[in-house]
């Protein structure tokens, strides 16, 4: 079996930990998985990538012995999950989707609730919680409800629970979906705790640099198997060349590429266009030559190394091109002034603040992009800006109306899609439509058209009779986003609008959002991916509700102080990661299968890395200086707030 660079040996001596043969699921007239066939081997992270409805949770279910298979059959250390269901579970730690808190009961409440569940000895039970809530970073918070914790806290203490009874096998369902970058860091932390302390990984993620890490990844379609291999293994199997391409005008240079080769698929990254040439139909000689006829300038074209994202595209694609948008309206827009103005913008709840004096501004047509961590304060300054809530003081002024004192006229110059659907499940996709575009005050007389317009944007024309419920996560967010510019608003704000959406998914709703810019609307979007991040005009970085950084993702990265970051390929990068950890001046981190070291001089410190590296017995790939991501940056900026926040708690308490 090829392990690939992703993760460190696995034993292959012994038998696997979980085999699965023929493993099929029924509903009706539905298969949701089909004839599924593989294996885990003892001490894997094994990594579980698919489209929206490909049967990941079906067979997760089923692999942990909540569900029987149709057909089919699966043992998990040798005991089949459906006539040893018992002898499974026991052996198992599963984190749903939907979390298994108790939200009344405390951090530490719930942790002994999950002891009880699964008879862990007193005499270990007081050891372990104090281990786990330390390493967590959740000890300072153990009496409080898990209802009052963040986003990012609540995923670790469920994680904490399954791990409450040390079992063999963990199993875990798009386990940092809707968390932010420091979090889902620190979660990974604690995956690679248990995997060093011989636990074996199951875990299905829409993140593709947590796909990178696995030793082995599942690719699903439609309840199939249609890949396994380890993360090199994946890449190899996309044949020709991926280019990232840096043009201007740089929309003009998409429209060239994409009209020139649309089986490319070329998108939008950040300041970059990246594309994969097949072989045989060109290279970076002959783009350059394309687009300096048409009379755009290229500053650089370079080959970059695909990601599993891209693979993941590719495969499901099947190189078809991307679905046209339609045009928003006939209307022309000003592009002119500025959309969205804040100043001094608060709220409190009580004695807390959730949003602390905010000033900034958002232009016509731009795309405005909110990163922050769980509980930073990001929906409630969207929830201000929609006139969904009243300020406690400064304020804000969205399309030319006054936040607070004119709600109603705001509300109807806005859309807004929250971070859970704001659709109706139990009606039709029409349905949908219909009742929005009542809800919006849209003119009887122009509703057929809009409605029309808005199923040719989601995909969905000749499904307007389907139950939204039916619908997967990619569909229903294009139906949201429909929904929610039906009016034709000035401003668009989307909440984390594809939280746990598919790679290929997402790059589709993210040409809805170029789409609705290129014709005037704004957009303010809050994201946990730092890749859509880098598709923004301006980003705004909030940290406890107030706003520690604003600027464009070239001018974040170029205004950073931090220092250097060299990126890392090396073999068992698990056990490189804990190297650096520690280390005075070095910040180590995960960045997909490569680690990121930030440092002060990428020069000076190259030579005692690969020192370090070498004397450890590891082979090394590649040490090399690379441009700060948006996520290198994210992390940077948050760590250093933290150690800020920190000194004035140690001053405050010293005084």
């Amino acid at each position: 079996m090829e392990t690939g660079d992703a993760m460190d040996e696995v034993d292959v001596k012994t038998p696997p930990v979980i085999e699965a043969k023929r493993l099929t699921k029924r509903y009706r007239d539905r298969i949701a998985v089909d004839g599924l066939s593989l294996n885990v081997q003892k001490g894997e992270i094994f990594g579980l990538i698919g489209s929206d409805g490909a049967g990941k949770t079906t067979t997760l279910q089923m692999l942990c012995g909540i569900l029987d298979p149709t057909q089919g059959r699966a043992e998990v250390f040798g005991y089949d999950t459906v006539r040893d269901a018992a002898e499974v579970t026991s052996r198992i730690g599963y984190m749903s989707q939907t979390f298994s808190l108790y939200g009344r009961l405390s951090v530490e409440e719930n942790l002994a609730f999950f002891a009880d569940l699964h008879r862990v000895p007193e005499g270990v039970r007081e050891e372990r919680t104090s281990r786990l809530l330390e390493f967590a970073r959740l000890w300072p918070h153990r009496e409080r409800p898990a209802s009052d914790l963040s986003g990012g806290m609540q995923k670790k203490l469920a994680l904490c629970t399954a791990l409450i009874h040390q079992p063999d096998l963990l199993v875990l369902d798009e386990p940092t979906t809707g968390v932010d970058p420091v979090s889902r860091r620190e979660f990974w932390e604690i995956l690679y705790r248990a995997l060093a302390e011989g636990a074996t990984i199951v875990v299905s993620t829409p993140y593709m640099d947590e796909a990178e890490r696995c030793t082995r990844v599942a690719l699903l379609h439609e309840g199939r198997l249609i890949a396994c291999d380890a993360p090199t293994g994946l890449r190899g199997q996309l044949p020709g060349l991926m280019l990232e391409v840096s043009a201007d005008p740089q929309r003009r240079a998409l429209s060239i590429l994409e009209e020139a080769f649309p089986r490319a698929r070329p998108y939008l990254f950040g300041e970059q266009i990246h594309l994969h040439l097949e072989e045989g139909t060109g290279d970076a000689d002959a783009l350059r030559g394309l687009l300096e006829r048409r009379e755009v300038s290229v500053r650089e074209i370079r080959t970059v190394r695909p990601g599993l994202e891209d693979v993941f595209v590719a495969r499901l694609s099947e190189g078809a091109p991307a679905p046209a948008v339609p045009i928003f309206s006939e209307t022309e827009r000003d592009r002119t002034g500025v959309a969205v103005e804040a100043v001094d913008l608060t709220m409190r709840f009580g004695a807390f603040t959730a949003v602390d004096r905010l000033s900034f501004s958002v232009r016509r047509g731009e795309i405005f992009g909110f990163l922050g961590p769980n509980g930073s304060g990001k929906t409630t300054t969207i929830r201000l800006l929609c006139g969904l809530l009243t300020p406690t003081s400064g304020q804000a002024v969205v399309a030319g109306r006054t936040v607070g004192k004119e709600n109603q006229a705001v509300k109807s110059r806005v859309g807004y899609m929250s971070q859970r659907f704001s659709l109706y499940q139990d009606m039709t996709v029409r349905e949908n439509i219909d009742f929005f575009s009542g809800a919006y005050g849209v003119p009887r007389a122009q509703r057929p058209a809009r409605r029309d317009w808005a199923l040719t944007l989601a995909g969905l024309k000749g499904e307007e009779r389907r139950m939204t419920r039916d619908l997967s996560g990619g569909m229903k967010q294009r139906l949201a986003l429909a929904c929610a510019v039906l009016h034709e608003p000035e401003v668009v704000f989307l909440d984390e609008p594809t939280a746990g959406v598919d790679p290929l998914s997402r790059r589709r709703f993210w040409d809805l959002i170029y789409s609705l810019s290129d014709q005037g609307i704004t957009v303010f979007v809050t994201t946990h991916y730092m890749d859509e991040a880098e598709h923004c005009h301006t980003l705004g970085l909030l940290y406890y509700g107030r706003l520690i950084a604003i600027g464009s993702p070239g001018e974040l990265r170029s205004g950073m102080r931090a220092g250097e970051v060299l990126e890392t390929e090396c073999d068992q990068p698990i056990r490189a990661l804990a190297l650096f950890q520690g280390v005075a001046g070095i910040r180590p981190s995960f960045f997909g299968d490569r680690l990121h070291l930030l440092v002060d001089d990428a020069e000076a410190a190259r030579p005692w890395i690969v020192d370090r590296l070498q004397r450890e017995g590891h082979r090394i790939h590649r040490v090399e200086r690379v441009p700060l991501s948006i996520e290198d940056v994210f992390i940077a900026m948050i760590e250093m707030e933290q150690a800020r926040l920190a000194e004035r708690q140690a001053a405050g308490s010293s005084a």
